[in-house]
């Protein structure tokens, strides 16, 4: 059976933005669109998800659409849609004080608990954001795409991250900005008081580790530039500040089965509070 790009739409602003992404993302990937509705019974509930649906056929006629209507706690009833599909695509309530995504309970739970990637989509979001503009400056859909930017944590690299992260660079035809951030070995002392020697050293093997780590990468997808950037500092800084040109942001969610239950890692929740692009959160063991 193929899994779909689904999407959460609840009639807000955000939640329309959101199914407009999982559109152009169907389209890129050329899989059908699921448009899901989680709400009470009533003739406004079963109107919404059609009406959305007519609208996303008549301005991606290319794209296959469905939608699935659901009376279930949302958190639950979206996570259950999320796991089934290719990918889950929900929309922010807005921009928080320091310009990343204001989270929702619902988003949240879904994030921390899917199975599958889940993408979150700030309120406003525009084709146009996701590419570079024209040659005469103008913001344009139809100019190349920023790159796709990949936090990766080299200690303990992920294929199902990576195999994300290319795929989407793929079809986007764009490049992939691989980020490392690491920290100075303990007991180090800081370049700037003397110890530059050690410093170039460890930055130099850091980078080597990144390199030999995306060759086989590299291999599968040879159409895909790569672009690697390893930097000194706290990997979610180093993301946040590479990330500030991308089309897509991609971080990664350890599934943890422990007594504290699903949560979301301090770089993803970083990501999530000061990124603006969209942001795919990718589960792995």
């Amino acid at each position: 059976m193929t899994r779909t790009v689904t999407a959460g739409l609840d009639g807000s602003p955000e939640s329309r933005a959101a199914v407009e992404w999982a559109a152009r993302e169907a389209g890129l990937r050329h899989l059908p669109l699921k448009i899901v509705n989680v709400r009470e019974p009533g003739p406004a509930a079963d109107d919404l998800p059609r009406e959305a649906a007519e609208g996303v056929r008549l301005r991606h006629p290319g794209v296959e659409v469905v939608t699935d209507r659901l009376t279930a706690d949302p958190a639950e009833a979206l996570t259950e849609a999320a796991d089934a599909a290719e990918l889950m695509v929900l929309g922010s309530h807005g921009l928080g004080a320091v310009g990343g995504f204001l989270l929702g309970s619902v988003s949240l739970a879904v994030i921390a608990r899917a199975e599958r990637p889940v993408v979150l989509v700030r309120a406003g979001e525009q084709a146009a954001d996701e590419h570079r503009p024209d040659p005469a400056g103008v913001p344009s859909a139809a100019a190349p795409f920023r790159p796709v930017v990949l936090g990766l944590d080299t200690g303990a690299p992920d294929d199902t991250l990576l195999e994300f992260a290319f795929a989407a660079a793929a079809c986007r035809d764009t490049a992939l900005r691989v980020v490392h951030g690491w920290n100075e070995p303990h007991g180090s002392v800081h370049p700037l008081q003397g110890d530059a020697g050690e410093h170039a050293s460890h930055a130099r093997g850091q980078a080597t580790v990144l390199t030999e780590l995306l060759r086989p990468w590299r291999q599968k997808f040879p159409d895909v530039q790569v672009i690697e950037a390893s930097r000194c500092g706290s990997a979610a800084r180093v993301l946040v500040g590479a990330a500030r040109d991308a089309a897509l942001v991609v971080v990664g969610r350890r599934v943890r089965t422990g007594p504290l239950g699903a949560r979301i890692g301090h770089v993803t929740h970083a990501v999530l509070h000061h990124v603006e692009a969209p942001v795919a959160v990718v589960p792995h063991t």
